[in-house]
């Protein structure tokens, strides 16, 4: 995610949205000023969950969003890294 997307809550909002969704995964901060996602579970929870994080939480600004596939790591929960 780019745009305003760090200190607006979105690596908690993240988290909060992939547990709803039975999503397993993490968040993390980037150097760059970009929120960094990775999730994986049913497809369609991981079509609602990008749905939801292309809006955000309140105060953020998403301008883009870069979506690849990659292959399931097989984890548990959701972490929020630094």
């Amino acid at each position: 995610m780019r745009g305003r997307v760090q200190g607006v809550g979105f690596r908690f909002f993240a988290s909060e949205r992939a547990g709803a969704e039975g999503l397993a995964g993490w968040a993390r901060n980037r150097d760059d000023g970009a929120v960094e996602i990775e999730v994986e579970g049913d497809r369609e929870a991981v079509d609602r969950f990008e749905r939801l994080v292309r809006q955000g939480p309140a105060g953020s600004h998403v301008e883009s969003v870069d979506v690849a596939g990659l292959t399931p790591q097989g984890n548990n929960g959701f972490e929020i890294r630094r």
